[in-house]
């Protein structure tokens, strides 16, 4: 019964589909006549109605439904061109208002276009809206066609913005609103943005409007610059420049640096501005002496920024850097002296042991900039005399951090001054190196046990620092030893002479106090003094004088580094941060410290007023000498020579600065020694003495 139903339904539903179709294409174009006409009728009102603004009669679905209709009754190429022209008909019309009223001025003449072109874009958007399914079917198939928003902005660039007349006074409108607020006015900028867009989107822009515009912004800026030209100086430049550097404002510095470039002779103008710049900012730093804790410092974090400042702002332009090194070399010898004792000793604080600021690569780093500096100095024996003296206190005391980071500066300062400016640094690490192969020996063919283990370092004179000879008593133990080290010294190197330095002596003791046994590192001064509290529980000032013989100044700043720095091993009564000569001393016994190896600050070893006027001395004397063997040396070759030619001959061979007056008292001090003599006709012609 199932498979018989089955069977009679099947074929069935075939007839009834055959005939419907059948039907459907036998009557369509019957159809679609009365049908096309009365929708384009009812889809033509609609879209009047949207060009006109008032209220449309249909539902917009309705009217959708309506346009899909047409183009499935395969109307839409007629539909398309229908709507097109509908639509440049209304365009057509809109160019009448703007020629019936040329009385407008300007800005209502903008407004009135803004809106025209404002109502234009939403009555095409609404009206694509309503014609979507043409716009997504037969339009986009076909690629030579443009679609319906296309078609609008076509319609309105060729019938209204291309007309001569409505084009030119726009674009005038345009450049008068911005003429307007460049004088300070306030205009519409929305409305000058929407006009804008409007060039831009119907893609006239830059044929109607950016040439004219250029031409416009070139004429008022040349204008503006003629005038400024004419009502101010053009060192305007060097507080503008200044304020810029200061501030570091990195995008500014490109923009002028490109501005001067575009002017003719601007970049020597700027060039002059940035050298006198340096020149005032780095004289600042060097010459104001309340500044000389941070000297060093400041000049490489100065050096740093006007580098950063020539490289990226500058594009690393070769004038510039040669200036930012005049200038420099320039500021920095306004002092003599001082710049040169400072970096110094700023090298001596980076290799000192205890400097955890930088890694060895950073150190090295740092090195490379000191050298940077260094290189402008004149008087680089200066530098000499002072880098010397601390390291001789590094090497001698063990305060070096790094033996590698020792020789690679030296190694700069090879490469810098040559090997004449170093030897005298590599001859104190090599005395270094000797002693500890003597040493190994000594202790090899020492005989006698000792309760005292002697270290000796054996310097050559005249590579080291020159020091103060100063006689103290030391025990007999150390004397002792002192006096088998010189017989096994001079038994191997005979004709020798050995000159001892208790100033640069330094010890470790073993001590003992109620908290435990501890060991301090002391210098010799500092064990002489507390050696005696093995002796007695007290004494006093004059007391450890006699009995030490250090000198009185050296001893208080010794007594008043045991008992009142930080580790008090004595104690000092009555209490106080100087000593004074009634005060009486005490070991402290009650002394407590977490090390178990204690190094005491050693007073003694800071440099004083004195050493600083000493060593500058000592350069000076130096000089002195350099000056009176140049003389010597060229009037030798020359025989006779004028006044200015030996000057101008002194002034090629000396590698530091001196002044015409210091010149010539070496030349008078000559003359007076018969080294030299003047001319009996000339005075200002000598002849050398043989």
């Amino acid at each position: 019964m199932s498979s018989c139903q089955l069977v009679w339904w099947f074929p069935t539903c075939i007839t009834y589909n055959i005939v419907f179709i059948y039907f459907f294409v036998t009557d369509r174009p019957k159809l679609a006549e009365n049908y096309t006409e009365d929708t384009w009728l009812k889809l033509r009102d609609a879209v009047g109605a949207i060009q006109n603004s008032t209220s449309i009669k249909y539902n917009l679905e309705e009217l959708y439904q309506a346009v899909e209709n047409l183009c499935s009754y395969k109307v839409s190429p007629t539909l398309y061109k229908q709507l097109r022209q509908v639509c440049e008909d209304h365009v057509q019309a809109q160019i009448q208002q703007f020629r019936e009223y040329p009385s407008l001025d300007n800005l209502s003449f903008l407004k009135r276009m803004n809106r025209c072109w404002q109502d234009h874009c939403r009555q095409t958007i609404m009206i694509r809206s309503i014609f979507l399914f043409l716009d997504r079917t037969y339009v986009l198939q076909n690629s030579l066609l443009p679609s319906i928003w296309d078609t609008g902005l076509e319609l309105f660039r060729t019938h209204i913005v291309s007309d001569s007349a409505v084009q030119k006074r726009t674009v005038d409108g345009i450049l008068e609103q911005i003429e307007l607020e460049r004088n300070g006015e306030t205009v519409d900028r929305s409305l000058i943005r929407s006009l804008l867009g409007m060039l831009s989107d119907l893609q006239v822009y830059k044929d109607s409007f950016e040439e004219r515009f250029l031409i416009e912004t070139n004429r008022l800026y040349a204008a503006e610059g003629q005038r400024l030209m004419q009502e101010r100086d053009c060192n305007i430049c060097v507080p503008g420049l200044s304020i810029l550097l200061d501030g570091n404002r990195l995008t500014e510095l490109v923009l002028l640096y490109q501005l001067f470039s575009k002017v003719k002779g601007g970049l020597p103008t700027l060039l002059q501005f940035w050298r006198d710049y340096i020149k005032s900012f780095g004289g600042e730093i060097v010459c104001t002496p309340e500044k000389d804790k941070d000297m060093v410092q400041d000049l490489l974090d100065f050096k740093d920024k006007m580098d950063n400042v020539a490289q990226s702002c500058f594009t690393r332009n070769e004038g510039f850097i040669n200036a930012m090194k005049e200038a420099f070399e320039a500021f920095i010898n306004k002092r003599p002296n001082k710049p040169a004792e400072l970096i110094a000793k700023y090298v001596d604080s980076k290799l000192r042991a205890g400097n955890k600021e930088a890694t060895e690569e950073e150190l090295e780093r740092i090195l490379d900039k000191i050298m940077i500096i260094f290189r402008f100095i004149h008087g680089k024996d200066v530098f000499e005399a002072f880098y010397k003296k601390d390291l001789a206190k590094r090497l001698l005391v063990g305060k070096s951090a790094s033996v590698d980071a020792e020789k690679s500066m030296l190694s700069k300062l090879k490469h810098e001054c040559g090997a004449a400016f170093t030897s005298k640094l590599e001859g104190m690490f090599k005395d270094m190196e000797l002693s500890k192969d003597i040493m190994i020996q000594f202790k090899q063919n020492q005989s006698e046990p000792s309760n005292i283990e002697l270290t000796v370092n054996i310097l050559t004179m005249g590579h080291w620092p020159s020091y103060t000879p100063m006689e103290v008593h030391l025990p007999p133990e150390m004397v002792k030893l002192q006096e088998v080290f010189k017989l096994f010294y001079l038994g191997k190197h005979s004709g020798r002479k050995l000159q001892w330095q208790p100033t640069l002596g330094h010890a470790v003791l073993k001590a003992e106090f109620k908290e435990g046994k501890k060991e301090v590192q002391v210098s010799l001064f500092q064990t002489l003094v507390l050696l005696m509290f093995n002796e007695g529980e007290e004494f006093s000032v004059e007391e450890i004088r006699t009995a030490t013989g250090i000198e009185e100044g050296e001893l208080k700043r010794t007594l008043q580094s045991l008992a009142c720095g930080k580790a008090r091993v004595l104690n000092k009564n009555p209490r106080g941060k100087d000593v004074e000569d009634g005060d009486r001393f005490n070991f402290n016994n009650d002394f407590k410290h977490k090390l178990f190896r204690i190094k005491i600050n050693q007073i003694q070893m800071k440099e004083t007023v004195e050493e600083q006027v000493s060593t500058t001395e000592r350069v000076f004397q130096d000089r002195q000498y350099q000056i009176d063997a140049a003389v010597v040396r060229i009037m030798k070759m020359r025989k006779t020579l004028s006044h200015n030619l030996l000057v101008s001959e002194l002034y090629n061979q000396l590698k530091f600065p001196v002044k015409p007056g210091d010149l010539k008292k070496r030349i008078e001090s000559l003359i007076d020694r018969d080294y030299m003599e003047r001319d009996k006709e000339t005075p200002n012609q000598y002849h050398y003495v043989a």
